[in-house]
């Protein structure tokens, strides 16, 4: 609380006057005074608006952490409200006259054709104090996939119905926000060349989806305490929005949280002073250290001569031998010490260059009669067939003949080359292998169910 003395003459009088002003153009500044009662009447507990900031479009061309690097220059428990898509009468008129219950200021981004059809209620958020953006003629779905210049067209023609609803085309802020938050950077830089500040959100409560009014008051306080401040984007043309904008006003009063107006810079009111950390969500602390990448500095060339590439021979003593230290030099020291000279490089002989090889003659790749190779692929179909009874379907022969070319011994090549004679007779002594095959008997084809028995693949006879 101030006191102020009025002993100590005139000059200290204003003096003191000058001080108490002063302060309170700080605590303004400072965002400390709230809406009193005075503000709102007949609404002595009144969330209020906090402050107002100004903000220049042209020195910070996009804003909102969901999707740029930037957010609008906010201290810790600070809220901006925005509401798109309106007006609608039947839901936008509920959200107004909420909001001025509480004396809350707010932006709104408004669609050409619903500005078009409801002029009047456009004209209401300018009285009351509300800031106007934009957000296109018909709020394409896909406003990203339509070609640059009928996005443009739906910039400018949102743009015209919205300043031709009212009395003031100057009213209108040069705010836009994107339908569906969908970028496209042809866009964003038409934006940019127009003057026009682009909006995306830091958080939203997803009013949009079809869900109950306690969900979207659960989700815009939940997601707004994790990121202590921000932007949260809502929709006035929706019913549940309406339902849950008088909670999520007390629980922010409740919790010290403080709304900010945002309206944007004229000739007559300049920007708020900004220091570029506030632009940021979590701007770095001075005491925690945080390293950079540093930036690769642009050098400017007085002359491009180059220097001359060294020879070979500049680094060799005039008699052609290799440079040495003294000590290395001496023949007593070397003899001494085993010490490697410097290696000269190899040159290769001259009447070598064109010497080519011998062409392969045939006999390199005759074999000697009378030699026998074992190659297991080499395996004749019609003799092992000839000496094999295949029987059933050719998937079940194809099955017999691997069986028997894994049952017979590898080291014994004869097998494979061997005369398919009748009289061949076994080795002496020797017991012949058994190899077997699955038979099922007789009958009709896939019908029978009889069990698997079993009969030789072929004779005793063990192969010269």
């Amino acid at each position: 609380m101030l006191t102020i003395m009025a002993g100590g003459g005139p000059t200290s009088f204003w003096t003191r006057i000058w001080i108490v002003a002063g302060a309170l153009m700080s605590l303004v500044s400072l965002g400390i005074l709230t809406a009193s009662a005075a503000d709102c009447p007949g609404h002595p507990n009144a969330l209020g608006t906090s402050r107002t900031i100004v903000i220049d479009p042209r020195e910070h061309p996009r804003i909102g952490t969901m999707q740029y690097r930037e957010t609008l220059p906010l201290r810790d428990h600070e809220v901006v409200l925005t509401f798109d898509d309106g007006p609608v009468p039947k839901h936008s008129n509920q959200v107004l006259d909420i909001l001025a219950a509480e004396c809350v200021k707010a932006t709104f981004f408004i669609v050409g054709q619903q500005a078009r059809a409801n002029p009047a209620n456009v004209r209401r958020l300018v009285a009351d104090g509300h800031t106007v953006g934009t957000h296109t003629q018909n709020h394409p779905p896909r406003f990203d996939k339509l070609p640059v210049e009928r996005a443009k067209q739906q910039i400018d023609d949102g743009i015209a119905s919205t300043s031709a609803a009212l009395t003031d085309p100057g009213a209108v802020a040069p705010f836009f926000r994107n339908p569906g938050l969908r970028r496209d950077q042809d866009i964003e830089d038409y934006l940019a060349s127009r003057g026009i500040q682009l909006w995306s959100a830091d958080f939203p409560a997803d009013d949009w989806r079809h869900i109950s009014p306690a969900r979207v008051y659960q989700l815009a306080i939940q997601r707004l305490e994790a990121k202590g401040k921000g932007v949260l984007l809502l929709h006035d043309i929706q019913a549940r929005t309406a339902v849950a904008l008088p909670k999520i006003l007390h629980e922010l009063k409740a919790r010290g949280y403080r709304i900010v107006h945002v309206v944007p810079a004229t000739a007559e009111r300049p920007a708020t002073p900004t220091d570029p950390q506030e632009w940021q969500m979590r701007p770095p602390s001075e005491h925690v250290p945080v390293a950079h990448w540093p930036n690769i500095p642009s050098f400017v060339f007085t002359s491009t001569e180059t220097l001359p590439a060294p020879a070979l021979s500049d680094f060799d003593t005039p008699d052609g031998r290799p440079a040495l230290p003294e000590h290395l030099s001496n023949p007593a020291y070397r003899a001494g010490n085993r010490v490697a000279s410097w290696p000269r490089p190899a040159v290769a002989p001259q009447d070598d260059v064109t010497a080519e090889l011998a062409v392969p003659s045939r006999d390199v790749f005759a074999v000697p009669e009378g030699v026998r190779v074992a190659l297991r692929g080499a395996v004749s179909l019609p003799r092992l067939a000839g000496r094999t009874p295949m029987h059933g379907t050719p998937t079940r022969r194809a099955q017999t003949l691997g069986k028997l070319v894994a049952a017979k011994p590898a080291q014994n090549p004869a097998y494979f080359f061997a005369p398919p004679a009748a009289n061949r007779s076994p080795q002496p002594g020797a017991k012949p292998p058994q190899a077997t095959q699955q038979v099922r008997p007789a009958g009709r084809r896939g019908t029978s169910r009889q069990p698997m028995r079993w009969r030789p693949l072929y004779d005793n006879r063990w192969p010269v």
